[in-house]
């Protein structure tokens, strides 16, 4: 298997592919960066729907729509590098105490209002 972009692999070997999203679309392409970081376009043709969930486990869940294929295709690579970095800031797999799920909040604000 080619290795993706920024260590990014097919979530669950490309298993998720075809099937609908947490959206109500069709995935068209799912992603994973270790077990940590995950993205997942998935679109409705039929109702020009496309929407990239991006998740970072155990902080965040961030949904975004697009009207176009290209829009959903270029968003979705242009937060792999800004998802990696927020992820360094944070606990893996999420806060451990409610300060340190405060001290995180900025960084999460800054990320959804950079990616809207």
């Amino acid at each position: 298997m080619e290795q993706q972009p920024y260590g990014w692999r097919p979530f669950n070997d490309g298993g998720s592919v075809g099937w609908m999203g947490s959206q109500g679309g069709t995935i068209v392409r799912d992603e994973d960066f270790a077990d940590q970081l995950r993205l997942t376009y998935e679109a409705d043709e039929s109702r020009s729907f496309h929407a990239v969930t991006c998740t970072v486990t155990g902080w965040l869940m961030h949904h975004r729509f697009f009207d176009d294929a290209e829009d959903a295709h270029a968003a979705f690579d242009a937060m792999k590098p800004a998802l990696e970095s927020l992820r360094g800031q944070l606990r893996e797999g999420g806060p451990r105490s409610p300060v340190e799920a405060r001290s995180g909040g900025p960084l999460l604000a800054e990320f959804i209002s950079r990616f809207p």
